[in-house]
């Protein structure tokens, strides 16, 4: 078998500054670094930023003028004793710039030793030193410049492989999902308010004060479930955002999908031992592909050595992570007890028990060169044929599982619409945060101060999606994702 595809009340509008950060190093630090790749190019780009920026383009351009804010300008860089390079330098002025610090850019040649020259010219120059992995856009965060989601779409965006993941990069990167959050919040601080207000009121109120207090109850659990329902919908749409980043996990007919000798084929069973995997693009998404051991029926592993039995557990695993698992079905076994105990040995991933969604299942003929047909499948799983060897066959199996993941992972929708959440972090908060409202709603008669702690509740986790509690973990998780320069 082959499993495939697989809080305070201030207005959340305002970017903060985010100075407080452990990890950032002393706020005097002037940090340098390659921002280009590393290799022989055209164009290599070195980044200096902090407050030694400006003094640091004077040292290596001596005699000559710093160029205006924005302004391009062709410098000869010097070191102590030598001409370095010709190379055009820009200077950005803080707090208009992308690290919110005086930044200078050397836009040099891209030859290995001219880079290894200029870097050891900078080092060289007192209060410069090398920067950490991702210091540049951590220092943008800790300015304020970019917000947590915002360096999650960066990361993304440097990390994209196809055009969707590219698009959905830029749109969060944009601040698409950031102003998406802070419209959450905006309507969750405004029904706190309004849960106040009932805290006020207290207990026992009669006549006219009790009704008010009735009305601003009712208005509040309308305006919850407004809101649920939205949240709800992003929910819905979780896996889109997730795949598109991600990669949809996909298994099966290896080297055919993948048109290339991915894995070794031979007719004895068990000659799959461990999880192979490859990335390819099924309709446009990032696609990961894993060709895993066969599965066999409780009480066949007693006649297994054990690296095959370890093959079989971890091929289980890989199909209840995947999105999509293709059960290939030998046509030669065509008779009815070897189908069924096909599909007794798979049933444990398709059929769960565990609350989980179950991954799509696709049953392949394969070896369908060799015999016309299978006798006997089951109804409620849709059938391909193809083979491995033919290539008609392996077409037709890319064809199926392209429209299957473009049905599920791509919006609906002609225009296109970023998802509010693409990391398994925003969607455990928005859950939370769901779970808080749901609180709200299923007790008309709950205590309006317990109304205001859910409701905080629930602000906290959205906030904890766009960076304004506990990001300190998060980050250190993130930018070590990040290249030296970026």
């Amino acid at each position: 078998m082959l499993a495939v595809l697989g809080a305070a009340l201030r207005s959340p509008l305002r970017r903060t500054s985010h100075r407080t950060l452990t990890s950032l190093r002393a706020a005097g630090d002037t940090i340098y670094a390659l921002s280009s790749g590393r290799g022989v190019a055209g164009v290599a780009v070195v980044r200096v930023s902090g407050p030694s920026a400006s003094d640091a383009l004077a040292a290596l351009t001596p005699g000559k003028p710093l160029p205006a804010h924005r302004v391009a300008s062709l410098r000869t860089l010097r070191d102590a004793s030598d001409v370095l390079d010709e190379a055009l330098v820009l200077r950005f002025e803080a707090p208009r710039s992308f690290t919110g610090e005086d930044v200078v850019e050397l836009h040099c040649h891209g030859g290995e030793a001219t880079v290894d020259g200029v870097l050891e010219a900078l080092d060289a120059l007192p209060k410069l030193r090398a920067a950490d992995r991702g210091e540049f856009t951590r220092r943008a965060f800790a300015a304020g410049k970019l917000g947590l989601t915002e360096v999650e779409g960066l990361a993304d965006l440097l990390a994209a492989k196809t055009a969707p993941q590219r698009r959905q990069a830029l749109a969060q990167m944009g601040g698409s999902m950031e102003r998406t959050y802070a419209r959450w919040r905006g309507e969750l601080a405004s029904l706190r308010a309004s849960a106040e207000v009932l805290v006020d009121f207290g207990d026992d109120v009669e006549g006219d004060v009790a009704d008010q207090s009735d009305d601003i109850r009712a208005a509040l659990d309308a305006s919850v479930r407004s809101l649920k329902t939205e949240l709800d919908a992003a929910l819905t749409d979780a896996p889109r955002g997730e795949a598109t980043r991600d990669g949809v996990r996909v298994s099966s007919l290896l080297n055919a999908v993948a048109a290339r000798d991915a894995a070794i084929v031979s007719q004895a069973a068990g000659t799959t031992r461990d999880v192979l995997e490859i990335g390819l693009s099924l309709g446009g998404l990032p696609a990961r592909l894993f060709d895993t051991a066969g599965l066999r029926v409780d009480g066949e592993e007693d006649s297994l050595d054990a690296v095959e039995v370890e093959g079989m557990r971890r091929a289980a695993r890989a199909a209840e992570a995947a999105h999509v698992v293709v059960f290939v079905l030998d046509a030669a076994d065509d008779d009815a007890s070897a189908v069924a105990d096909a599909f007794r040995a798979i049933a444990p991933v398709w059929r769960r028990d565990d609350g989980a969604p179950a991954p799509e299942l696709v049953v392949v003929t394969n070896k369908a060169d060799l015999a016309e047909g299978l006798g006997a499948v089951v109804a409620a799983a849709a059938t391909v044929r193809a083979s491995a060897t033919a290539a008609d066959g392996a077409a037709a199996l890319v064809d199926d599982l392209e429209r299957r993941v473009v049905d599920a992972f791509r919006s609906s929708r002609d225009d296109y619409e970023a998802p509010a959440i693409t990391r398994a972090r925003h969607r455990k908060h928005v859950a939370s945060c769901v779970a808080c409202l749901d609180a709200v709603l299923s007790d008309p008669d709950l205590m309006p101060e317990l109304v205001a702690e859910e409701l905080r509740a629930a602000t906290s986790d959205l906030g904890a999606v766009v960076g304004a509690v506990d990001t300190e973990q998060v980050l250190d998780v993130l930018f070590n994702d990040f290249c030296i320069g970026k």
